[in-house]
């Protein structure tokens, strides 16, 4: 892949640029595509194509899950390649805040703006007009949106579920959604467990809407810090456009528990002990904690995640709205 397959991949996409011949250049250096790239676009090449170029780091390529599948040794070179690839760009963002800290420590360089999916204007129109509803319901309705990266906290929150549920006055539901199936798990559990498969990112924000909490988890003891620091869950974004309370799982150096720091948006746990403290009947089963959680959606949605926003920062950073001015 690194010497083979990246060559002509670099010879295929220099092939496309001289037939396209582009205005401006979006590159997101991810893990294989980032060697094709840094032959075409590092430091030496980039005069003689007198384009700019715009890079977004989404992920460190670096991660020790990454190392465990693709070698210390690649991934080492894939994150100076890529850091080579921000530093050097035209204008540059990165998907978290501790992200853009760190490539401003090692490279000296601010990117623009934290670049991340967002609410749109219907998501905000939903969370600023439209009251809870706060009738009784048959059942307490727990999401989880996507791949379970950390699956040893996930069970431990199975675990503290499975001994609350019979105390429940209303019947309990753990509902995934998500590519990937776990239906074979030892944990788990089909008689409150359900599996709706995957959803377009609009159509699972309306099915989100309907339930009462959205569960993520990152790592509680910090042992593969480049993905648990810097790299941000995108179901957080997901929960917050359906106005869903969130429990928040991680260590306290992590990207999500860090960023939910100043805002009251459910609950967050740092320890296995303290979330089977504080999760209780009572707090999960509060009719009004999707009213009492709102105002804080609204303004964490508000102050990071805004779309149209981040958008018009994009454009305005990249020149873009210039050129189709």
């Amino acid at each position: 892949m690194q010497y083979g397959w990246s060559q002509f991949a670099a010879a295929s996409l220099r092939s496309a640029l001289v037939q396209s011949r582009p205005d401006s250049i979006w590159l997101i250096p991810h893990e294989w595509a980032i060697f094709p790239l840094h032959c075409i676009f590092s430091r030496l090449n980039q005069s003689s194509l007198n384009v700019p170029i715009h890079v977004t780091l989404q992920d460190f390529p670096d991660s020790q899950q990454r190392q465990r599948l693709l070698g210390v040794e690649v991934t080492r070179k894939m994150a100076s390649l890529q850091k080579t690839l921000y530093q050097f760009a035209t204008t540059c963002d990165a998907t978290s805040l501790p992200m853009l800290q760190e490539l401003q420590r090692r490279t000296g360089r601010l990117g623009e703006q934290m670049l991340h999916a967002g609410l749109e204007n219907e998501d905000f129109y939903f969370l600023e007009k439209t009251v809870p509803d706060l009738s009784l319901r048959p059942s307490l309705r727990i999401a989880y949106a996507g791949t379970i990266v950390v699956e040893e906290e996930f069970k431990a929150f199975i675990q503290i579920l499975e001994t609350l549920r019979y105390s429940f006055s209303s019947r309990l539901e753990l509902c995934f959604w998500s590519a990937h199936s776990y239906r074979g798990r030892p944990w788990f559990n089909p008689s409150w467990m359900k599996e709706l498969g995957h959803l377009p990112e609009h159509d699972l924000r309306i099915a989100l809407r309907d339930l009462d909490w959205g569960f993520i988890p990152m790592s509680t003891n910090d042992d593969d810090p480049r993905y648990n620091r810097f790299s941000f869950p995108t179901k957080f974004i997901t929960y917050l456009a359906a106005g869903l309370p969130i429990l928040s799982f991680g260590h306290p150096e992590s990207s999500l528990m860090k960023l939910t720091c100043p805002y009251q948006l459910g609950a967050r746990f740092f320890s296995k002990d303290e979330m089977r403290a504080k999760m209780t009947t009572n707090f999960l089963q509060n009719p009004l904690m999707k009213r009492l959680v709102r105002p804080e959606i609204v303004r964490c949605s508000r102050d990071w995640f805004d779309a149209c926003r981040t958008r018009s920062q994009l454009w305005r950073s990249a020149g873009w709205l210039t050129r189709q001015a």
